[in-house]
């Protein structure tokens, strides 16, 4: 039996993606439909001239700043130089070409994305963009100390940089999906934590608690605080698209819509930690909150076998020991008194932490279980 069979494709379809004999097209199958498209997107190809273009104006706004302050060599790093420059414009164009390209019509990544989370998608890339190029001149300013340019290369290296932005930010908004906003989230949360760490050390945060990092007592509490915060859209961000996928495969049950609540709930209650610091005003307000999130977590691992049955028993098994280590590390510190507060709210924090994402890991598979990918030749 010939097992073989032809599609026959509108002609606005092969109009719209721009097909040709040869071509091969991807088909993509899942429970509710089907989605089509090229394996080589050639209205998604990116186009480095397209992203010249605004750079080239940039620059040309760079050079009128260059003529405004006076400056005949212009510094690398410092106050007017050329890092204040691309902090400000390059985040700036970096932004915009990070919108445009996601409201491009044939940008199919990110079809799970919806407006009402796209700010935060938006405000998360260019802090995360903001931060990189910090760190970066940065190092610059360590191994170039006192570097001045004239400015034709000021102008050539502010081009150049600026090119490079506004191109990693369209791969950024045309590769967006449930992957990405995990790596995301785990990028935010983890690098903000170690970094408000570091910079307290001198105030021995530890010989408080972890929550001593967001309070008017430590160094920049600031940026412990709008990390949980952050961290906290991204995650409801992250959880939106994960049940869209999840309900193009599976029904709609009271077990996900419950999951999905708590979810939810966790992450909002993630971001109040953050917005109410473990000050004199808000310590009654914080500390409840901060109980509410380890109650979630639990909720979560006791009830994700029924809430979550499609889930593989090997992330059952590791649930239930990070949740048994939990009750462990409680006991520890509540009742025997071996653990100190903070160790008790590291280990607590890393092993919450881990479980969820390992949780998203493991929606992630089960949607990947009920996709399947066909590659097609045109004729």
């Amino acid at each position: 039996m010939d097992k073989n069979h032809k599609v026959e494709l509108p002609l606005e379809v092969v109009d719209k993606l721009q097909l040709k004999t040869g071509d091969t097209i991807r088909f993509t199958v899942r429970s509710n439909g089907v989605m089509l498209q090229p394996t080589e997107i050639n209205s998604q190809k990116i186009s480095l001239w397209w992203s010249l273009i605004p750079t080239v104006v940039m620059s040309i706004v760079f050079y009128l700043f260059i003529l405004k302050q006076r400056l005949q060599q212009v510094p690398l790093t410092g106050t007017t130089s050329i890092a204040t420059a691309l902090i400000g414009l390059g985040v700036l164009s970096g932004t915009i070409f990070f919108i445009k390209s996601r409201k491009s019509p044939d940008n199919s990544a990110s079809r799970n994305i919806y407006w009402r989370n796209f700010p935060t998608i938006v405000l998360s890339f260019a802090l995360i963009l903001l931060l990189a190029l910090l760190g970066i001149f940065w190092v610059f300013d360590l191994i170039f100390t006192g570097a001045t340019f004239d400015q034709l290369t000021a102008i050539f290296i502010f081009f150049i940089f600026s090119s490079v932005i506004n191109y990693l930010m369209i791969v950024a908004a045309l590769s967006i999906s449930s992957t990405m906003l995990t790596s995301l989230f785990m990028a935010i949360i983890s690098s903000g934590v170690v970094i408000s760490m570091a910079s307290n050390g001198q105030r021995r945060w530890w010989q408080h608690n972890l929550s001593f990092l967001g309070t008017n007592m430590a160094s920049d509490s600031w940026w412990f605080n709008l990390t949980l915060i952050f961290s906290a859209l991204i995650m409801i961000v992250l959880i939106d698209y994960l049940f869209v996928s999840l309900q193009e495969s599976y029904p709609r049950t009271w077990q996900l819509m419950t999951l999905r609540v708590i979810l939810t709930l966790a992450a909002v209650d993630l971001g109040a930690v953050g917005a109410f610091p473990n000050n004199a005003t808000f310590h009654f307000f914080h500390d409840q909150l901060a109980r509410m999130l380890v109650y979630f977590i639990i909720i979560l691992i006791i009830g994700i076998k029924w809430l979550l049955p499609q889930v593989k028993k090997d992330f059952l098994s590791t649930s239930y020991i990070i949740g048994g280590v939990l009750v462990l590390t409680d006991v520890l510190f509540q009742f025997v008194g071996y653990l100190s507060l903070t160790a008790f709210e590291l280990i607590g924090f890393m092993l919450a932490f881990g479980w969820v994402l390992l949780l998203f890991q493991a929606m992630q598979r089960l949607i990947l279980d009920q996709t399947r990918i066909f590659e097609i030749k045109v004729d």
